[in-house]
């Protein structure tokens, strides 16, 4: 792949990193002491038009200790 294709991958990448992170902090801090300690179950879906992806990620997050 070429360096304009990986730099605009990258960017993107690191645009999804970052704003996840922050919508998934409101969202707990939002939810309070009712997702203290317990396990959150995520799931990021990826879609890219014109390639016909769909690419599913899951985990688990540890909700923040009261």
């Amino acid at each position: 792949m070429d360096d304009d294709f990986n730099m605009s991958l990258r960017k993107f990448l690191k645009q999804v990193g970052v704003t996840s992170q922050q919508a998934i902090e409101a969202a707990v801090r939002d939810a309070g002491p009712a997702v203290a300690g317990k396990v959150l179950n995520a799931r990021m879906t990826l879609t890219i038009d014109g390639v016909d992806l769909t690419h599913v990620v899951e985990g688990k997050i540890m909700g923040p200790s009261e």
